[in-house]
């Protein structure tokens, strides 16, 4: 009797470690993305003709080439650099300077930014969202400036 009370013991020591080991798992954000254009909300902002994020992603470092065309800025490229363990990152587009945390809140990642663009100050708090199994990201993000709030929404679909 002693045997298979052990094998059941060993049994369920090995699923409870296999499902802390999946429950550890982060979500992987890697890839290049497209905007879906017509699904995206610009606020107030001109919107892009189009926009592609290539993202490298090895928790806790990601990695982001953005490439934009059309809006008010013209074609634009420029990369971003940050950790997904709460700890302050910095990155600049021109002569902008931008300070980011960016921690994961479940499954999906959450930023706080802080900077000032064109000499104006603002906060921004992103969600950085994958659904349909992995193919689709949201990018939900609220500006507040001294002029006022903003809302914004990405969605992109994995090329």
């Amino acid at each position: 009797m002693r045997k298979p009370t052990i094998r059941l013991f060993s049994l369920t020591i090995l699923m409870a470690a296999m499902a802390l080991v999946e429950a550890q798992a982060k979500t992987d954000f890697s890839g290049t993305w497209k905007a879906d254009i017509a699904k995206c909300d610009f606020g107030p902002m001109a919107p892009l003709d189009s926009i592609v994020e290539k993202i490298v992603h090895e928790d806790p470092g990601l990695k982001v080439n953005i490439a934009q065309t059309g809006g008010d800025q013209g074609n634009v490229t420029y990369d971003m650099a940050y950790t997904t363990d709460g700890k302050e990152s910095v990155n600049h587009m021109g002569e902008n300077e931008f300070h980011t945390t960016l921690q994961w809140d479940g499954d999906d990642l959450v930023g706080d930014t802080k900077g000032t663009y064109s000499g104006f100050n603002f906060t921004s708090k992103d969600r950085w969202t994958l659904s349909d199994g992995g193919k689709t990201m949201t990018v939900q993000r609220h500006i507040s400036t001294d002029s006022g709030d903003v809302d914004m929404k990405f969605v992109f679909v994995k090329q």
